[in-house]
């Protein structure tokens, strides 16, 4: 069987405007836009991975030897797949509505996942029948049916088997398909044998590379060890935008206007990195030099990461008093009454996912040493270093302070968000909620530098 484990919240990034770290405004550039690649690369995830991912995002953990109801419970839960009452009901000829894995398996017939009305959930888990489940689950089956005899002769061939092996010449196609696609790691290939019972390896890698042909698992534009990540990260900077969410905006503006809050963030959840908690920091800023430099730095430093590029629109007050703004394509103004204006300017997150939570505690020190000013005159740091470098993470590191995200979520792919301290996240909730009772709020504390949650306090804001 597989337990269910109590798993930390899903990355939600977030960020308060970083513009106001500045003394004055400055030239921002950084957004959203629909045109920057949000999809996965395809770089190679070593078992370990998919099992932390697992255990992290869905609170799953397999046994050593998994039973096909483990598997099928795994695969509804991860795919989140529930029984369609609208459907007509499923009755098994061997599994009843008291079994565990009865709803899964009811869900996963509806999908056309399961094909047959006896389970065998008891029995163990083949690694045929795992990868059975899984080109079905991985949305493979039309490849795998387009294969003509021939060639599915030739694909399996390097794996031992023949078509004849099978009961028909579709569950061969299938395995035919899956080993094509890339869905089992040629690591595992040894047990894709008749009646091999599959390892616990083997079914979370399954689950693995269902998850990232879904779609599902993590988004990062590349590591930092690639030659091509300044490459990829320019490509992914020059083609967002001013993130434009009026449903949000009316809100927000509205506690921006009221000094509710002193500003705040807009960014799509398209480009959230779902990477794992326990290893992720979220690092802010709003220029491209610097983003390629700190890659630059972390490299000089050995320590490598996934990376991901997350735009986002930051928002706050530009006083009347510092002069008549200029829009331009990195920054907007909307005037207000009172003769101020709401300047909405492109800025940035880049999710850094490290190999291990060591290198994830080395990243502070790094930042404080090289990208952080500390005097007018300072030498020696990266380009567009700010006094108050923002950067956070969702599980708990030592020597970072804990704040609030008061985060209100639209009907599309757009959120705001705006960081406070602990004790005023009610009272910016209450403001929020008498602008609009109708929107959805969420909150949740997490960890962020010193020098920022210093800004927030309006201590030391040098």
């Amino acid at each position: 069987m597989f337990k269910l484990i109590s798993a930390p919240k899903g990355l939600l990034a977030a960020a308060l405007s970083v513009s106001l770290l500045l003394a004055a405004p400055a030239p921002a550039i950084f957004g959203a836009s629909e045109q920057a690649s949000a999809s996965p690369v395809a770089l190679h995830q070593t078992k370990d991975d998919y099992t932390l991912f697992l255990q992290e995002k869905f609170g799953l953990l397999l046994t050593d030897s998994p039973t096909r109801g483990d598997f099928i419970q795994a695969v509804a839960r991860i795919l989140v797949f529930a029984p369609d009452g609208d459907k007509a009901a499923v009755t098994f000829h061997d599994l009843t509505s008291s079994s565990p894995s009865y709803t899964a398996a009811v869900a996963l017939y509806q999908q056309g996942i399961l094909t047959s009305k006896s389970v065998a959930a008891e029995q163990p888990l083949t690694a045929l029948q795992a990868v059975f489940i899984a080109v079905k689950a991985a949305d493979l089956k039309e490849l795998a049916y387009s294969y003509p005899k021939e060639k599915v002769s030739q694909s399996l061939a390097s794996l031992a088997l023949r078509v004849e092996d099978f009961t028909s010449l579709a569950a061969a196609q299938e395995i035919a398909a899956a080993k094509d696609a890339g869905l089992i790691d040629p690591a595992l290939y040894g047990e894709l044998k008749l009646n091999q019972p599959a390892s616990k390896a083997f079914a979370e890698q399954l689950l693995g590379r269902v998850l990232e042909a879904k779609g599902q698992y993590k988004h990062y534009i590349g590591k930092t060890s690639d030659h091509t990540i300044y490459a990829k990260l320019t490509d992914a900077y020059q083609t967002s935008d001013i993130i434009v969410a009026p449903e949000l905006e009316a809100v927000v503006n509205g506690a921006l206007e009221q000094g509710l809050v002193t500003g705040y963030n807009l960014k799509d959840r398209r480009f959230d990195s779902n990477f794992v908690d326990s290893l992720t920091i979220t690092y802010g800023h709003s220029d491209l030099k610097h983003a390629i430099q700190l890659i630059g730095l972390l490299r000089s430093e050995g320590i490598e990461a996934n990376v991901q590029f997350e735009p986002k629109t930051s928002a706050f007050v530009h006083l009347r008093e510092w002069g008549e703004p200029t829009p331009s394509s990195d920054y907007q103004y909307k005037k207000l009454a009172n003769g101020n204006f709401i300047a909405s300017a492109k800025e940035y997150d880049i999710a850094f996912e490290f190999k291990n939570t060591a290198d994830k505690e080395r990243f502070q020190p790094v930042v404080l040493k090289y990208a952080k000013k500390n005097s007018d005159d300072v030498s020696g740091l990266i380009a567009g270093s700010w006094w108050q470098p923002l950067y956070y993470s969702l599980s708990e590191l030592k020597n970072y302070d804990v704040i609030t995200n008061n985060k209100i979520t639209g009907s599309g792919s757009y959120y705001a968000q705006s960081f406070s301290l602990n004790k005023d996240s009610e009272a910016i909730v209450a403001g929020f909620k008498k602008i609009d009772p109708e929107i959805k709020i969420s909150t949740y504390t997490f960890w962020v530098d010193r020098p920022f949650h210093n800004y927030l306090t309006g201590d030391d804001f040098k």
